[in-house]
């Protein structure tokens, strides 16, 4: 079932860089932004971590958790981590499971060869758990400035 605005966001428990797991109902109450990426170390996967670092006190500020999710392990997220100091949390989907539950797989020509991979998408999640805002097909350039944006001027309902 395709996720659409107003839908329950589908729960879930992943291991995280922490080392604790991460079910997203632990966070009701707060809203939660998750983002898929396709690949730690890669030049888009940097800027975007780079952009969610660089607003992450201003989105604190806007009683929001950032949640990144991808499949690499939690070894590689801890290299990521510390090469960006990054300050949020990053899950290990190596299972596919929530990539699966968030529609996020998608067919990709890489160098002229078709793979699944993961589609770079955000969901803003509010305090009740229900999806409020979905970015598809993300261009990183702007996209953390205008969720914050978003945020700011109250543009989710309750």
């Amino acid at each position: 079932m395709e996720l659409i605005h107003g839908s329950k966001a589908p729960d879930f428990t992943l291991n995280g860089s922490d080392g604790k797991q991460h079910k997203l109902s632990d966070y009701l109450g707060k809203k939660v932004i998750v983002y898929f990426y396709p690949k730690d170390n890669t030049p888009g996967c940097t800027l975007e971590a780079e952009a969610f670092r660089d607003n992450a006190k201003d989105l604190e500020d806007q009683n929001t958790v950032i949640l990144g999710i991808s499949k690499d392990s939690l070894q590689s997220h801890d290299k990521f981590i510390a090469k960006l100091d990054l300050p949020f949390i990053l899950l290990s989907d190596q299972e596919e499971v929530v990539c699966n539950l968030y529609g996020v797989l998608k067919e990709k020509n890489m160098y002229g060869k078709k793979k699944i991979g993961i589609e770079r998408s955000t969901f803003i999640i509010d305090e009740h758990g229900y999806v409020q805002k979905i970015y598809r097909k993300v261009k990183v350039d702007g996209h953390v400035e205008a969720i914050l944006d978003l945020l700011k001027n109250n543009y989710l309902p309750l």
